[in-house]
């Protein structure tokens, strides 16, 4: 009777199959498209008999690749550069907020103030307003408002050192980028984060400060090391949004600055780029956000786990 219990219809392993296929499907694809010639791709055949070859990948990582591609004439993708873009963006910017906000999310637990609830209700409502509306204003702000004289002290000195176009403005910075997307993200962050300190007992953080632990001793070696999943999840959501993320980066970065989004959408329109280039450049666009989900993804179980079986 319990083995007839434990059978499930064909039906649902169907639809896992199915699911499976449509979300490693596409990637697939891609995958193989990206080792094709675009007359292999353009052929119609879509079976895995072909030649493969790395020229697609040679093509996009042209600009920091140590020896000369033999096919190319002209380097105009320059991926290379855009993918440090992106990773220098999306690392600090994922750092900054998890700092800021889980100081933020514990101070609103655990500290009573007036207006407690009201700084924790506008927090996810902050989260709510689409990045479209923030376009125009924060355009404005980062191109006119927040500017460095050029010919100032420090704003000489910045455009001395590392160069620039006109005044020193947030805009067209890596500065100006992390800033509204640390933004951007850190409400949601601080609600995530609220609801994993809640879980944490007091008894806990009081018999800390009664062995002489500090403030900043109970919050660094008692609270985070319990809210690691709740770190490990917001680190996941902030990240991929920093690193997919068009609309915003596209009007706050320059030809320095511009993030892999931007370069691929931006060479689509200008240049007539192969098919089998765009799926390369699609496989490296989708690499790290896969490497830093799995490697925060352990960080969850560990989490969840610790304390489970006891020695």
């Amino acid at each position: 009777m319990a083995a007839r219990q434990e059978r499930q219809p064909v039906g649902f392993y169907a639809i896992i199959v199915a699911l499976v296929f449509m979300s490693v499907g596409p990637v697939l694809l891609m995958l193989v498209n990206s080792f094709k010639l675009d007359v292999d791709i353009l052929s119609g055949g879509t079976g895995l008999l072909f030649l493969p070859t790395i020229q697609n990948y040679e093509t996009a990582l042209c600009d920091i690749l140590w020896y000369e591609i033999d096919h190319l004439d002209f380097c105009s993708l320059k991926f290379g550069g855009a993918f440090i873009n992106s990773l220098i963006i999306a690392l600090i910017s994922t750092l900054l907020t998890l700092i800021i906000g889980c100081m933020a999310a514990y101070a609103l637990v655990r500290f009573r103030f007036m207006g407690r609830d009201t700084v924790s209700m506008s927090t996810l409502m902050v989260r709510m307003v689409p990045p479209a509306v923030l376009l125009v204003p924060v355009f404005g702000l980062w191109n006119n408002e927040f500017c460095l004289d050029r010919d100032g002290l420090i704003g000489g000195m910045i455009r001395d050192t590392f160069g620039g176009r006109g005044d020193v403005c947030l805009a067209g910075t890596h500065s100006g980028i992390i800033l509204i997307y640390v933004a951007m993200n850190l409400p949601f962050v601080i609600w995530i984060l609220q609801s994993f300190i809640v879980q944490v007992p007091r008894s806990l953080e009081e018999a800390a400060r009664v062995d002489g632990a500090g403030p900043f001793q109970v919050f660094f070696k008692i609270v985070l090391p319990l809210i690691k999943p709740g770190l490990a999840a917001a680190a996941i959501f902030t990240f991929r949004i920093a690193w997919n993320e068009y609309l915003l980066a596209s009007a706050l970065s320059d030809r320095d600055t511009r993030t892999v989004p931007i370069l691929i959408v931006n060479n689509m329109s200008e240049f007539n780029v192969e098919w089998g280039v765009i799926m390369a450049t699609g496989m490296l666009l989708a690499i790290p956000p896969i490497i830093f989900t799995l490697f925060a993804s352990r960080q969850i179980i560990t989490g969840m786990t610790a304390g489970a079986v006891k020695g």
